[in-house]
């Protein structure tokens, strides 16, 4: 793996550490700087790793501006059984960074090319800073600046942290005049933020059989209350074969648990809208509004590219462990699910996870097995004939008219059939 324009390799910390990081965030999805290996890519090692994590911590947190908290991960690996670093920094929303002691000018501000890190021209600094983001929530002022932090703080006290009472300073919390910001009311005990679950009867939205609102509450509370939720409408199903007994989950639970701290993390709360999560009888979605960060391909997205909506609360989500590292999240989603389950329009991104199909099967199988005789004659007949109508059907089973459209309503509020087309020209689809 040779070094590029997102991977740089240090046999050591030296004193560029800064210059580096700069020249990551202010490149377009940021990269990644391994510490202990040779720029040959000979792995090195490196003595007291410990050490040397919170001493890059602490430079970066203290010379570079503005605050990049929340933008990078210092994480310890082992290659060839040695010790080395790997340093994950995302791009940043309020680009040009630089180094504090040399301030916004070509001798702090850098920038990724190629392999190299070079210095950034005052046009490039000026431009970058004209496109700075002005408004994110963090910089928004919280509705309410009489905010209660009890549900925060047994998270962080459940996580061995303590919360100090400078935390909304800390935590970045704070605007520039010193108010509460939005990301702080997301996080307070009580806000108007309402995170809806719904459940399906069939493919569409048509039926609703039910609706649950978590929220109210700090993000990180119904994070995980929906996390619970989610594990239990993801049923397992069991196949018993002649050879062995197979347990199987409706959704890789790995892929979903991913993908709704995604869309928690990086919702687009601007809007004032959470995301919604909807079961339907073949497909579990999560729509979060936002689409891709501006000049960033679907390409580099799905390759890990991280660029944070709010920093702020990626470094809370990644406190509390919800988040394993920066950029991780979709290619492990995609380890269990194509592309194909993403979609990004202008004001929204939606991800849709079709159910396994194995499952599917089985959930079928079962649901026909109790849907009752009748029902299952039905369906045999509109297998064979899909144009058939009420009263054709009622005189083949000898039943009431009225008694065919009670069990067409019911296998079709159950998703097992669908009507195509209009009433009268239209078909019957057992799916």
């Amino acid at each position: 793996m040779p070094e590029n324009n997102r991977i740089e390799f240090k046999q050591k910390v030296t004193d560029h550490l800064e210059k580096e990081v700069v020249a990551f965030l202010n490149y377009l999805g940021g990269g990644i700087i391994y510490i202990g290996i040779a720029n040959d890519g000979k792995i090195i090692g490196i003595e007291d790793i410990d050490q040397v994590q919170l001493q890059i911590k602490d430079r970066i947190k203290n010379n570079i501006a503005p605050s990049c908290m929340g933008l990078f991960d210092v994480v310890a690996e082992t290659r060839d059984e040695k010790d080395i670093i790997k340093l994950i920094i995302a791009s940043g929303q309020e680009r040009p960074y630089y180094i504090k002691k040399y301030g916004m000018s070509s001798k702090g501000a850098f920038m990724r090319s190629g392999s190299a890190s070079e210095p950034m021209t005052a046009r490039m600094i000026e431009d970058l800073f004209i496109k700075r983001t002005k408004t994110s929530i963090g910089k928004m002022a919280s509705p309410n600046q009489e905010l209660k932090f009890e549900q925060l703080r047994i998270y962080y006290d459940a996580m061995g942290k303590t919360l100090q009472t400078t935390f909304p300073k800390s935590l970045e919390l704070l605007t520039a005049d010193d108010k509460l910001n939005y990301v702080a009311y997301l996080l307070a005990d009580n806000n108007n933020t309402s995170v809806k679950v719904a459940k399906y009867a069939g493919t569409t939205r048509v039926d609703l059989i039910q609706t649950e609102e978590f929220g109210f509450c700090s993000l990180i509370k119904a994070t995980k209350q929906v996390l619970d939720k989610i594990e239990v409408e993801n049923k397992t199903f069991t196949t018993i074969t002649s050879k062995e007994r197979i347990e199987k989950k409706q959704w890789n639970t790995v892929a979903l648990r991913e993908a709704v701290i995604n869309a928690m993390v990086h919702n687009d709360y601007t809007y004032e809208l959470a995301p919604k999560f909807e079961f339907f009888s073949d497909r579990f979605e999560i729509t979060s509004y936002g689409t891709l960060p501006q000049g960033v391909s679907k390409e580099e997205f799905f390759q890990g590219v991280s660029i944070p909506r709010s920093k702020e609360i990626m470094r809370v989500f990644r406190d509390m462990d919800l988040v394993e590292q920066l950029g991780s999240g979709v290619p492990r989603i995609l380890q269990s699910y194509g592309q194909e389950c993403f979609y990004f329009s202008e004001n929204f991104t939606r991800m849709s996870f079709p159910m396994d199909e194995e499952v599917q099967k089985t959930v079928v199988e079962t649901v026909v097995e109790t849907v009752g005789k009748t029902a299952r004659e039905i369906m045999e007949i509109l297998k064979i004939n899909p144009n058939s109508t009420s009263e054709a059907i009622a005189k083949q089973l000898k039943i009431s008219i009225r008694g065919v459209e009670y069990n067409l309503n019911k296998l079709k509020k159950l998703g097992i059939i669908r009507r195509e087309g209009a009433t009268k020209n239209g078909k019957w689809l057992v799916i």
